[in-house]
């Protein structure tokens, strides 16, 4: 008797289920070091961000955005609106941060659109990241003690 006759012979079926878990832990294992490589990284708390904005002495409204981002383009008609209704009252910014990449980098956000909200003084207050309504820009304002007055009612024809 041979001693390769007391070996058992080993099927093709063993050998595919060891190859098979033998990718599966090497999956297992690349996706676990990239996951720990790409970890969370640290993104300053928003009072904590510094961005040289030039002080007018009135709050500001940034939105930080992209001309051809859909929540962005519904955001555009209400900067406007803002920035029309509110002049010399409330300074309002829009930012494209694709043709800007750098300025994204300097408010440290995570998505588009995100409004930051300043005080009179620079003092970044609160900051937003998706669709904002006017109704609750506004709320937000007054929730940081910056009463913006109504707007007059428009004049019919």
């Amino acid at each position: 008797m041979d001693n390769n006759d007391l070996e058992p012979e080993e099927s093709p079926t063993r050998s595919g289920l060891g190859m098979k878990m033998a990718i599966a832990a090497a999956l297992v294992f690349a996706v676990g070091v990239t996951l720990y490589v790409k970890g969370p990284k640290a993104v300053p708390a928003p009072t904590q961000t510094a961005v040289a904005t030039p002080l007018t002495g009135r709050p500001k409204l940034v939105d930080l955005g992209a001309t051809q981002c859909i929540p962005c383009k519904m955001m555009a008609p209400i900067l406007e609106e803002l920035k029309q209704t509110y002049a010399g009252k409330l300074d309002v910014v829009f930012v494209d941060v694709w043709e800007k990449p750098d300025e994204a980098k300097k408010y440290s956000i995570n998505l588009i659109p995100t409004q930051v909200f300043y005080d009179a003084s620079g003092k970044e207050r609160f900051r937003h990241e998706g669709f904002f309504a006017k109704e609750d820009i506004l709320a937000k304002w007054k929730e940081l003690g910056v009463d913006l007055p109504a707007p007059p009612p428009a004049k019919g024809p």
